[in-house]
């Protein structure tokens, strides 16, 4: 265990809407998770109150739809983009295999709001 950091090998815990998480570690203000979407699934619009999400694709093609103002950026391995707190988004698998992206979150409270469409 580094000072202050709580190191987790690997773990899995199941989401609605998510096949599987792996967390690499976890501390009060910072996440950081590589995420598994199922073919052609997509995540709830929702959105952190204090978090930003940087992510990052490492396999298959996500869509990653934000809100306020309206933007689609579609991301393959090794491209990324970052989601500002409070900004309502989704991500989506555009393809027919599993599709996964690293995802940090930080610097704050973790929390996950769901958003109708």
């Amino acid at each position: 265990m580094l000072d202050g950091f709580i190191w987790k090998r690997v773990t899995y815990e199941k989401n609605l809407s998510m096949k599987e998480i792996e967390s690499i570690f976890d501390t009060d203000t910072v996440r950081v998770r590589v995420m598994s979407l199922a073919p052609r699934e997509a995540a709830e619009w929702h959105y952190h109150s204090k978090v930003t999400d940087d992510i990052t694709c490492l396999a298959g093609a996500i869509l990653v739809r934000m809100k306020e103002p309206n933007e689609e950026i579609q991301l393959t391995p090794g491209k990324r983009c970052q989601i500002q707190a409070r900004r309502v988004h989704q991500l989506e698998n555009l393809g027919d295999d599993e599709a996964s992206y690293l995802l940090a979150q930080g610097m704050g409270k973790y929390d996950f709001n769901r958003v109708s469409e």
